[in-house]
């Protein structure tokens, strides 16, 4: 089987689909059009990001058997399409939700202790201690939304920490030893945080809008490892000024492209422009499963799901 790689990844998915058999071509600079005129001459195709898998390069690639994404979500690829076509779709999500769990916590302990903050002034000879006074994580309840891979790994963190910690799913019993599942309703009644783990669907599109935030009992914090087209960036703000959502750690965000590698293609939106101000706001540019060790995890997944389904 011939697989055409068309992102840059760990070298081990190289070296080992070759050991397996498998014969390796790399493209990585050709343009969409021109990996169609010869994407019929290949049995799989290795992406993570670097355009859009739909119907008409679906409908070139005549002898596609798979299309492995080298990472958690698959919104870039039309995969109702691909499921007509026979094209088995390979995903990741296993290699980088330890990364996300990580870094999600890493957001959240960041903003409770207002260390952003607090550097920056001390960098610039300020030395204030009482403006700095933190939050304790102990006590409070963490509402997850979307307990997958990512919202169990992020759970799995928070047991060192006297928290309660609650999960919201579309699908029932999912809830394990480290996350009770309730519905939506009860959620928002009792979460001080809020951290996104869910996937870009119909459903989760726009999801965090101004009544989603005023449905929340309490006032919140927010963390988003997730997608950034699951949040109104403009009702964010709207709360963040009300401080019905106290602080916000965005690791993803609503003007994204699908690439994850640009941000803008225009002027910066107010909206933005307010987030990259606000003391209380954490912003990354969607690395939260993006360690040295998940690059390796991710490429190792994807080996082992083609070998298993196709040696």
């Amino acid at each position: 089987m011939k697989i055409l790689h068309l992102d840059t990844n760990h070298p081990l998915i190289l070296e080992q689909l070759a050991a397996l058999g498998f014969q390796n071509d790399e493209d990585y600079t050709a343009s969409k059009t021109e990996i169609e005129s010869k994407i019929q001459n290949y049995d799989g195709v290795i992406i993570r990001s670097r355009f859009t898998i739909d119907k008409q390069f679906l409908d070139a690639a005549t002898n596609l058997k798979f299309i492995g994404r080298v990472g958690a979500g698959l919104e870039n690829i039309d995969g109702d399409y691909a499921a007509q076509k026979g094209v088995h779709l390979i995903s990741a999500p296993e290699g980088n939700r330890n990364a996300v769990g990580e870094h999600a916590l890493a957001m959240l302990l960041s903003l409770f202790n207002k260390l952003n903050k607090a550097d920056q002034e001390v960098r610039n000879g300020i030395w204030l201690r009482e403006e700095n006074r933190g939050l304790e994580l102990d006590g409070k309840t963490v509402g997850l939304i979307g307990y997958g891979h990512m919202g169990k790994a992020f759970a799995k963190k928070l047991r060192g920490f006297d928290v309660t910690v609650l999960c919201y799913d579309i699908k029932s019993n999912m809830g394990d030893e480290n996350a009770t599942q309730v519905d939506l309703k009860t959620l928002q009644s009792q979460a001080d945080v809020l951290s996104l783990h869910t996937p870009q669907t119909p459903l989760t599109l726009n999801m965090v809008d101004a009544n989603f935030i005023n449905a929340f009992k309490k006032s919140f914090w927010l963390i988003n490892t997730a997608r950034g087209k699951s949040v109104v960036t403009k009702d964010l703000v709207t709360a963040l000024k009300s401080e019905k959502i106290l602080g916000a750690g965005l690791d993803v965000l609503e003007y994204e492209k699908a690439s994850f590698e640009t941000l803008f293609s225009n002027e910066m939106p107010d909206a933005f422009q307010y987030l990259i101000k606000a003391e209380n706001v954490l912003l990354t540019p969607h690395i939260a499963g993006w360690t040295i060790e998940s690059k390796e995890k991710l490429a190792q997944t994807i080996v082992d799901k083609i070998q298993a389904k196709f040696c």
